[in-house]
């Protein structure tokens, strides 16, 4: 009989988000909105000791073999659970601000993060789907939180319905994974598929890998992230560009590497094919867009397509390079949107790329850090988004993926266009009237100017202990 106390202790850090979301429910439920600032520190506390639980943890594997505790599952652990924190913090002044300030935002980001926990230590179908729906069904009420607003309605709406295709998907593959591999745990079918690979072993990975494409927005399953990304609230797209892409783009490696290893010359024609995908819609559905959150959608599904090269190369330094490009990828995005955040004019959000005309006259300081995660955003060098694709397009190159990550390059000149737009507009241009900017909010401006920070120059000293990091997390892959 399996150590229940034992596998509790190596599932500490979800197991004290769900105690600590349920304890947090009741108080907002006694308190009323009155306590929504209460339950977004304590939700912010939460998910830092969260974050160090997973550290400090014993590694192992726990639940016959459906939950994985390994240094990669930790390295996850901490990117996402910190990602949440911040996207609280965001989301915290942004409500209070709008007058939607309500309790439950911070209580389904804990929820949803441990979803996101269970992702990244999944050992088999089902604790990988358990972990799917429990972050989906979260984000899906986030999406629409705000309620007076009919285009979070529809944003909500579309990312439920879509994603219930895609959890059909998911389970139809799992399926007939199951049904022919007669077991749902990663390691049995990886047994099973190296002694008899078939069409129909085959047929399941395509589909569970459509599923999981969906979870990232990687094209052609990206239909859902422009409408979803204008429509939401700004810090719950915040959310939707970080942490859930961390722990989908770590379960599709654990997924395929451990438990479909020696398949990789089929699995990885999948995902190169979708990177591609990618790399076309990214650059050139972005260059039509005039709102900032749908240009950050199609940026978001070309930088997912250079992530998944990563994992394509199907080696121990491509899977270190997709971990060096996410965690990069996501610092960018959290400081894109905090200066989303902290830019209004007369109450009214700044969302139109227009609107950004002659910041450099009104918020100087703010036009620099916006220009550095642009550039960084873009992989212009020595900035942070430059090393996150060098990682991951030398990775693919070393594997023999060279035409490829030539073409994520070509790809990656093509995104510049938008992103020098920004820089023209807000360097160049006239505003667009004699509206002066609003006073910033001090926490969204904080995290803005130290996420610029990072992307430049404080990357340089950063990638000396991020690379050893991640190369313990990839070497230490499966190891639980």
């Amino acid at each position: 009989m399996p150590d229940l106390s034992s596998a509790l202790h190596l599932a500490a850090s979800e197991v004290t988000l769900a105690v600590g979301a349920l304890v947090l429910l009741m108080v907002g439920a006694f308190i009323g909105d009155k306590s929504a600032r209460l339950v977004s520190i304590l939700s912010v506390l939460l998910l830092i000791a969260a974050s160090v639980i997973a550290i400090v943890g014993p590694w192992g594997v726990a639940f016959n073999g459906a939950y994985v505790a390994d240094p990669l599952a930790i390295y996850a652990k901490s990117l996402i659970y910190l990602s949440a924190a911040v996207a609280v913090v965001l989301g915290d002044g942004w409500m209070k601000r709008t007058r939607i300030a309500k309790f439950e935002y911070p209580v389904l980001i804990v929820l949803a993060s441990v979803g996101m926990g269970m992702m990244a230590s999944s050992g088999d179908l089902i604790s990988m789907y358990v972990g799917i729906e429990l972050h989906s069904l979260a984000l899906y009420v986030l999406a629409a939180f705000h309620r007076n607003d009919v285009k979070a309605s529809e944003a909500g709406l579309k990312y439920f319905v879509l994603g219930a295709l895609s959890s059909g998907l998911l389970l139809y593959g799992s399926s007939l994974i199951y049904g022919f591999a007669g077991s749902m745990r990663f390691e049995d079918i990886a047994a099973f598929a190296a002694d008899n690979p078939g069409p129909g072993l085959v047929f399941g990975l395509v589909f569970l890998i459509c599923g999981l494409a969906f979870k990232v927005s990687a094209a052609p399953f990206h239909m859902w992230t422009p409408d979803v990304y204008e429509g939401a609230p700004t810090p719950v797209v915040a959310l939707f560009a970080t942490a859930p892409k961390v722990a989908a783009m770590v379960l599709i490696a654990r997924a395929l590497e451990h438990g479909f290893g020696d398949a990789h010359a089929q699995w990885s024609q999948v995902l190169i094919a979708i990177s591609l995908i990618s790399f076309v819609v990214g650059a050139f559905g972005g260059l039509a867009q005039k709102d900032i959150q749908r240009l950050l959608a199609y940026s978001s599904i070309a930088n997912i397509g250079y992530a998944l090269l990563g994992i394509a190369a199907g080696t121990a330094e491509g899977l270190q390079a997709m971990l060096m490009f996410m965690t990069l990828y996501v610092i960018d995005q959290l400081g894109f949107f905090a200066i989303l955040l902290s830019l209004s004019k007369s109450g009214r959000p700044i969302r139109r790329i227009a609107d950004l005309a002659g910041l450099k006259k009104d918020r100087p300081l703010t036009a620099v850090a916006l220009t550095i995660l642009s550039l960084s955003v873009l992989g212009m060098p020595p900035f942070s988004g430059f090393w996150g694709k060098y990682y991951v397009f030398g990775a693919a190159a070393d594997a023999g993926l060279w035409p490829v990550a030539a073409a994520g390059l070509v790809a990656s000149v093509v995104a510049a266009f938008y992103y020098l737009r920004i820089l023209k507009l807000m360097w160049f241009d006239a505003p667009v009237d004699d509206i002066a900017t609003d006073a910033a909010p001090v926490e969204a401006k904080w995290i803005g100017w130290a996420c610029a920070a990072f992307a430049f120059p404080l990357v340089i000293v950063g990638l000396t202990w991020l690379e050893p990091l991640t190369k313990v997390a990839s070497a230490g892959f499966g190891n639980g």
